[in-house]
């Protein structure tokens, strides 16, 4: 399900959410090199937004074996807002989202005769290497918002299978709602969870993915959970984070990201008032806190904890289902 989504004058302005891991355990190394790994995903109501500006005209479109995909994908995406994120456009997450789309609708025999042209202005606000799933989100909310526009009717499978050759975290933004999360990120199960705020902090610290994964001190062998065992144990990381649930990056990242573990120190200072577990998410840099219900309507203090955060901070909460 795709969220805000309003349309006017031909701009369709959608809303790409962060995520949190509320754990993440790594079971095993898959023989393709990655890892499996066993978590649960939240997606929150705060975020990037895309805007598409969609042409009234279409191009025509001529799909024989000399069609040059990645020429195809120049002329029909524009792309603006991103200019700071990679040096060339062909990097983006976006572009690659959009040329795996057209390489699958080649594929498939989908591809239309015509297709407008759309341009795409990012408003980013989420940081990058944060763990929040910025550039996997705007890579799914663009296949999302394409396929729609572009009337190509891939299923939403179809795009989570397309949104994994892209990125491991591609898949859940394509799901669209809380999960329980193995394989690589592509495995996804629904999980009904209550409602809740989050303080998070983003420190500018960025631990490169691939050193992580590689670090001698990283947990890779944790035994795997029933499914069942994850959906009926919530109350064990939602609020609170007990055993054996835990995010295996926490100490390695602690360990080389020294902003990382000052954001985290904050945050375990406040967790007797807020009544949670101050935690990582994902391999990156953010650190989030749950709050109590009884906290969130005092917003004299969480304006004292925004504020006095060694770090930008803010109060977020779920995404809606």
């Amino acid at each position: 399900m795709i969220k805000n989504a309003t349309t006017a004058n031909k701009v369709i302005s959608r809303l790409s959410p962060a995520k949190i891991n509320l754990f993440l355990h790594i079971t095993g190394k898959r023989a393709d090199g990655y890892h499996n790994l066993q978590t649960v995903f939240r997606l929150l109501d705060w975020g990037d937004y895309l805007h598409f500006l969609v042409a009234d005209n279409a191009m025509a479109i001529s799909a024989d074996d000399s069609l040059d995909v990645n020429k195809l994908c120049g002329q029909l995406l524009a792309l603006t807002g991103a200019e700071t994120i990679t040096t060339s456009i062909e990097d983006n997450l976006i572009f690659k989202a959009t040329r795996a789309l057209l390489v699958t609708a080649i594929q498939s025999n989908k591809l239309p005769k015509q297709l407008p042209q759309v341009k795409i202005t990012l408003d980013k606000h989420l940081p990058m290497g944060a763990g929040l799933g910025g550039g996997s989100s705007n890579a799914a909310t663009t296949l999302l918002t394409l396929n729609e526009i572009w009337q190509l009717n891939f299923t939403q499978n179809e795009l989570i299978k397309i949104g994994a050759t892209i990125g491991a975290d591609v898949p859940i933004f394509i799901f669209g709602q809380d999960a329980i999360a193995m394989g690589i990120g592509e495995e996804l199960t629904a999980i009904d969870l209550p409602d809740q705020h989050y303080l998070i902090l983003t420190p500018d610290a960025h631990v490169n993915t691939a050193k992580l994964f590689a670090h001698p001190k990283l947990q890779r062998d944790i035994a795997p959970l029933l499914i069942q065992t994850i959906q009926n144990q919530s109350r064990n990381y939602t609020q609170n984070l007990l055993a054996p649930y835990h995010n295996v990056f926490t100490s390695v990242v602690k360990s080389l990201a020294p902003a990382v573990n000052e954001a985290l120190r904050y945050l375990q200072g406040l967790e007797e008032v807020a009544l949670g577990t101050a935690r990582m998410t994902g391999s990156g840099s953010a650190v989030f806190l749950p709050l109590d219900a009884s906290v969130i309507t005092d917003k004299k203090l969480l304006a004292n904890w925004v504020a006095n955060a060694p770090c930008p901070a803010y109060v977020v909460n779920n995404l809606p289902s």
